[in-house]
């Protein structure tokens, strides 16, 4: 079993991987600015290097960038303080002056880890069950889109299943993102929310990834009220945030921009 201290540390670590720092940079008063580079313990989502991304536990803002928008994010984040770096009106700052370039400020999440002083298995109103890789398979339907990764159905390698008769009504599952944290995702059919179920499954998969010796972690835009309340109800707590910078085509055609 993890604490709390090994838990953050391990989730600082990983963001140091991915963001070309040092764990004790997170820690620091002053703000941070490195160099983003490709690295093979960064998380396997992640596209790098990054044209911007900005990292805060709290502290201070550690931003990874391409040398060339170095002046563009170090004044911005020296303008405004850190909480403010990551919402409006001060982020369309940053976003008019990457416009210029051909960006536009594009993910902002909220991510959480778990209290081990709280984290405990909830009760479900239905029978749950824990899934294994193989039992995963057959579930890339739209009903689980937001438990299974779909884009790496490679990385999904755990789960928990909540059934009514047998019938998959629920599912969390994790993606191992990295080779120390696995990232957890929760589906619930629509008649069968505001039951439990969700955060039934959540923490029972958080418990069952511990017991595999990784940190699992959840992540939800911040205006997700549902996820986050998911999130603490399970049993996890607010611990980093990002803001990422990405190509404005790419930012277009999720917009559905042509």
């Amino acid at each position: 079993m993890f604490t709390n201290k090994e838990i953050i540390e391990t989730a600082m670590r990983q963001s140091a991987y991915d963001a070309n720092c040092e764990p004790g940079d997170f820690c620091r008063q002053e703000n941070i600015i490195t160099v983003s580079k490709p690295s093979p313990m960064a998380r396997k989502y992640l596209e790098l290097p990054h044209a911007c991304n900005l990292i805060s536990y709290g502290n201070n803002i550690v931003a990874t960038v391409s040398e060339e928008y170095r002046d563009i994010v170090s004044d911005y984040i020296e303008r405004f303080s850190v909480e403010h770096c990551f919402e409006t009106p001060n982020m369309h700052v940053l976003n008019d002056a990457f416009l210029k370039h051909g960006y536009k400020v594009c993910f902002m999440a909220e991510y959480f880890l778990p209290d081990m002083n709280i984290l405990r298995e909830l009760s479900c109103p239905f029978e749950t069950r824990i899934l294994e890789k193989d039992d995963l398979k057959d579930l890339y339907v739209a009903s689980w889109s937001n438990a299974l990764s779909f884009n790496r159905p490679e990385l999904d390698v755990l789960g928990a299943g909540a059934y009514d008769n047998g019938r998959l009504i629920g599912l969390a599952a994790c993606s191992a993102d990295c080779d120390t944290m696995w990232q957890i995702g929760v589906d619930v059919l629509p008649e069968y929310r505001r039951m439990g179920i969700a955060s039934a499954l959540t923490s029972r998969l958080a418990l069952e990834i511990i017991k595999r010796d990784r940190v699992p972690f959840y992540c939800c835009a911040w205006s997700n009220l549902k996820s986050a309340r998911n999130a603490v109800k399970s049993g996890l707590r607010p611990s980093w945030v990002e803001m990422t910078v990405k190509n404005a085509c790419f930012v277009d055609k999720m917009n559905g921009v042509e």
